[in-house]
């Protein structure tokens, strides 16, 4: 899929542009629960139904953002029906719990086309030859997802769900398949298979799994008790282990890997 590059228009369709600087979390978090839809075009790719929207707060800001519908999901056989959008939110929310900030700020939201998913937009640097390179790299950000992928158990992690920001931030998008009670987890990302786990981010999974009150309050509003007690297993096998599994290249690669 290629990467969206979004901006707002006047009436007139002149003078396009995105909001600049983006917006800190809470202030994302203020538009995305409260601003107007202003417009909606569909995003065309992808099995379920996206669209880039264009919110207007009440005080004038404006912001663009990724409006996941719940009816427009594909039924899928491993994941229970009508559920892909709150997996979304759900990822949103561990990122923030760990401290992490790797998912841009979403939320559940009544939109044109009923409740879904709502993220913030975030404009990716242009393709370059040189992002394959990049993503092959051992670097601190690429890490920190990779961790989170496997705390997530993301059945689907491609390249192009995998974005830099224009000040070189990494992020992580489209986590509708994910949390699944059992073993999903597809990546492209293998640098670090059977490696171990910086200290750094196994002090954040520490200090996390200690307050399993805290963690389970963080997403037990989009998961399942089965689902719940799977994240939580993760944790500690990781924490356990303390590296990354080795994973099976027949398995553990998403459909469409580019």
């Amino acid at each position: 899929m290629p990467d969206l590059f979004l901006e707002l228009r006047d009436a007139n369709g002149a003078d396009g542009s995105i909001p600049d600087p983006p917006l800190r979390e809470f202030a994302a978090l203020d538009i995305l629960r409260t601003a107007t839809f202003t417009a909606s075009k569909l995003i065309p790719w992808g099995s379920n139904y996206s669209f880039a929207v264009a919110l207007e707060h009440a005080d004038g800001r404006e912001q663009l953002a990724i409006y996941k519908p719940q009816g427009g999901e594909a039924p899928l056989y491993d994941f229970p029906d009508g559920t892909l959008y709150l997996r979304e939110v759900a990822a949103f929310a561990l990122s923030r719990h760990l401290g992490w900030n790797i998912v841009p700020p979403t939320v559940i939201r009544d939109g044109p086309y009923g409740t879904g998913s709502l993220q913030q937009y975030v404009e990716p640097i242009p393709e370059s030859e040189s992002d394959h390179t990049f993503w092959g790299r051992c670097h601190p950000e690429i890490e920190r997802l990779v961790l989170f992928d496997h705390l997530i158990n993301n059945a689907d992690r491609k390249l192009s769900h995998c974005l830099r920001d224009r000040s070189q931030k990494v992020w992580g998008i489209d986590h509708g398949l994910t949390f699944n009670h059992l073993p999903k987890l597809r990546t492209v990302l293998w640098q670090y298979v059977g490696s171990a786990v910086s200290p750094d981010l196994m002090a954040d999974l520490q200090t996390v799994r200690a307050d399993l009150g805290a963690l389970r309050a963080s997403v037990k509003d989009y998961l399942t008790g089965a689902e719940l007690s799977a994240l939580i297993g993760r944790f500690d096998r990781l924490i356990e282990s303390r590296r990354y599994p080795v994973l099976n290249p027949r398995r553990n690669v998403p459909y469409g890997w580019w």
